[in-house]
């Protein structure tokens, strides 16, 4: 960018254009809005089961009808976008994390039951192991805690087929496994399901700001050792410029960066880099983080978590994940 340095005080003053909310809307150069959001849930087995998460404020285990009540605010606030996540009953969890293919199990009977409930509304499913598998991690793994790659895939592939047959519009593969995007993309072809997309999370780094979430669906406790060995090193940004290239050629629709906030960089970068939709996760960690230094008012929290959103926008993001989204969605209604 080049600067004509003619232009200086006093015959430009910046503060102009920052007399009033009006003109500091008519220029701005990012926006958040409504569309931007897609709201992550967590699903359980019962009935009438609305259960906080301690280590995720204001986040909430919803059994399927009542995460039906919930998705009829969602869609009249005008949020098009949910991803899902089961929390799996210890019973059903083993170390081949057989209830992930399943094709009557919790998330396959919620995907369903939303589009009956709402057809147009955009559901992503998950594609990993980690909430069915009894060791916590999003793959199978060997006597030396490595997860195994190919045999992962074969696992992920059908769980993959079973989401899409039961009505997602989405497949999110979480796992970070290399070569699962070709693999998923050509077993949905396969199958006749040509129009279901991939959003990949290819720069997914083996980060701390996942703790929450892990409590969320009950892997933290039983998580042995971590998952460094396939999940991204924080200390690298051009290794996810790899990744992201390489889940784009095996038919990678859309990529995720995640975490967000700790992560600029990577989205910026990635949106310079490829022609393709970024999508940023604002995970459970960064989400806990802002609530609870607002609860001691360090700041304002719905203030201050929507200029969090709104750097992840600046940074080049198309769609946010992020927990907050009904409240975001009512507070940009209530602001515009």
């Amino acid at each position: 960018m080049t600067y004509n340095f003619l232009e200086e005080f006093p015959l430009s003053r910046m503060r102009r254009s920052r007399l009033t909310p009006q003109i500091r809307n008519l220029v701005a150069e990012n926006n958040l809005n409504i569309n931007n959001l897609i709201l992550p849930l967590f699903v359980c087995e019962g009935s009438n089961i609305k259960d906080e998460i301690t280590n995720l404020p204001l986040v909430f285990r919803y059994s399927i009808d009542n995460l039906l009540k919930l998705l009829e605010q969602v869609v009249s606030l005008g949020i098009n976008a949910i991803m899902l996540f089961p929390v799996i009953d210890d019973s059903k969890k083993d170390e081949i994390a057989s209830e992930a293919i399943n094709p009557n199990n919790l998330i396959c009977r919620a995907i369903r039951a939303i589009k009956i409930a709402f057809p147009d509304i955009i559901i992503i499913a998950d594609v990993a192991l980690d909430p069915y598998n009894i060791t916590g991690h999003d793959g199978i793994i060997d006597d030396r805690q490595l997860v195994l790659n190919d045999e992962t895939i074969d696992i992920l592939v059908k769980q993959s087929l079973i989401q899409s047959w039961a009505g997602c519009d989405f497949i999110a593969p979480s796992d970070m496994m290399d070569g699962r995007i070709i693999a998923i993309r050509k077993a949905l072809d396969h199958n006749n399901l040509k129009n279901t997309s991939i959003i990949s999370y290819s720069a997914k780094y083996a980060s701390n700001f996942y703790g929450p979430f892990r409590d969320a669906v009950g892997s933290r406790s039983s998580l042995k050792g971590n998952k460094k060995n396939y999940q991204m090193d924080f200390a690298n940004s051009d290794e996810a410029l790899r990744e992201i290239a390489m889940d784009i050629k095996e038919g990678a629709d859309a990529i995720i960066v995640k975490p967000a906030l700790p992560y600029l960089d990577i989205i910026s970068r990635a949106k310079n880099s490829f022609p393709i939709p970024i999508f940023a996760y604002q995970v459970s960690g960064e989400h806990s983080m802002i609530y609870f230094a607002a609860k001691n008012n360090a700041f304002d929290f719905i203030s201050s978590y929507y200029e969090s959103l709104l750097s992840i926008k600046r940074a080049g993001a198309r769609a946010i994940i992020t927990y907050l989204a009904i409240d975001i969605a009512i507070f940009l209604k209530n602001n515009q």
